[in-house]
């Protein structure tokens, strides 16, 4: 690791080793992104969270063929008979059948270590957030190398995410979790004008009622 980059929390680092050889682009997201661009940690986080694009996720199986890898997307097959709207989480191992959006891929390593992989959409090198053509960034925009010398989603995109968390289909949206909350909370006083108004604009076209919309504002 260069000597100009801080030193990586172990979960990180352990990811960023893994990672450094994917053959395709890879970014650090959710919480311990927040972490990387402020260069520290600012609380106790449940695992490593990190962005792919949709069309790389088959070359995950094979970036990583001695993980236990089960994949989460609208399709499984699995039936909830108390919420028929909300699938059962799948715990059978992925078999390669192609994830929709929104999906992400849980990975686990046989000494228990676990991370996650969340699917995103890319068009003609633009990020889009949500399946909606509106709401969308230059990839450019959307990632920088971080303090931490790894690639990380850029404070606008990890909001969006935080104030939008991707779901199932026809499933309700939940209240904000205690944790996107302390995120928000944390990366708010050094977002730029640019970014609040992105964020204004893209979080109000999907939920314009928002509690979020108001503070983006202050």
């Amino acid at each position: 690791m260069s000597s100009s980059f801080l030193e990586r929390p172990e979960p990180v680092a352990r990811v960023a080793e893994l990672m450094s050889t994917f053959r395709s682009r890879w970014f650090l997201c959710g919480g311990w992104a927040v972490d990387a661009w402020l260069g520290r940690e600012t609380r106790e986080h449940h695992d490593v969270d990190v962005a792919i694009f949709e069309h790389d996720q088959l070359a995950i199986r094979e970036h990583l063929p001695e993980w236990q890898l089960v994949g989460h997307d609208d399709n499984w097959s699995g039936e909830n008979p108390i919420f028929p709207n909300v699938p059962i989480v799948p715990t059978e191992l992925w078999d390669g059948r192609r994830l929709e959006l929104p999906g992400h891929v849980h990975a686990r390593a046989a000494d228990g270590f676990e991370f996650e992989l969340n699917l995103n959409e890319i068009d003609h090198g633009d990020w889009v957030f949500s399946g909606e053509p509106r709401i969308a960034l230059p990839l450019e925009r959307c990632v920088h190398q971080s303090a931490w010398g790894i690639p990380a989603v850029t404070p606008e995109v990890i909001v969006y995410y935080k104030a939008l968390p991707p779901r199932w289909r026809d499933e309700p949206r939940t209240p904000l979790r205690e944790h996107d909350e302390r995120d928000f909370a944390t990366l708010l006083p050094d977002l730029t004008e640019i970014q609040r108004e992105w964020l204004r604009e893209s979080i109000s076209l999907i939920e314009p009622r928002h509690p979020w919309l108001a503070r983006l504002s202050s």
